[in-house]
């Protein structure tokens, strides 16, 4: 057996925000997430992959380079890029939002940021 843990799929993380009850408006405006938990100064929005606690602090985007999610396919990447448009999201590299994740990188996705200033990315794995 090996010495090394394991890691399983993210049970949750948090991030400090503004105001946790207008950010998770945000996300669940966007995204198919749902109120699991709320308390003065936090909310948990969860789907069947992830689970997100928005706690009310200071922001602090410096701290995590981008986190990223994986989409199924191309179209759903496409989809995404049009329904945040039509949300007035801003998207980075516009004219160019899909691209690949990394220089020489056969994986596509497309990079915004939330209310609060962090960086997510929308990701597509190539299929070999």
């Amino acid at each position: 057996m090996s010495k090394q843990i394991r890691l399983g799929t993210v049970g949750h993380f948090g991030l400090a925000v503004r105001d946790p009850k207008k950010s998770a408006a945000w996300w669940r405006k966007l995204f198919d997430l749902k109120t699991i938990f709320e308390g003065d100064g936090y909310v948990g929005l969860s789907n069947d992959n992830v689970t997100i606690v928005l706690s009310a602090g200071t922001p602090r985007p410096e701290t995590i380079g981008h986190m990223s999610f994986h989409l199924p396919d191309m179209p759903a990447l496409r989809h995404a890029l049009d329904w945040l448009k039509e949300h007035d999201v801003a998207v980075e590299d516009p004219g160019e939002e899909i691209g690949p994740e990394a220089e020489g990188s056969p994986n596509m996705g497309l990079w915004l940021r939330d209310r609060d200033g962090y960086r997510w990315e929308l990701s597509v794995l190539a299929r070999p």
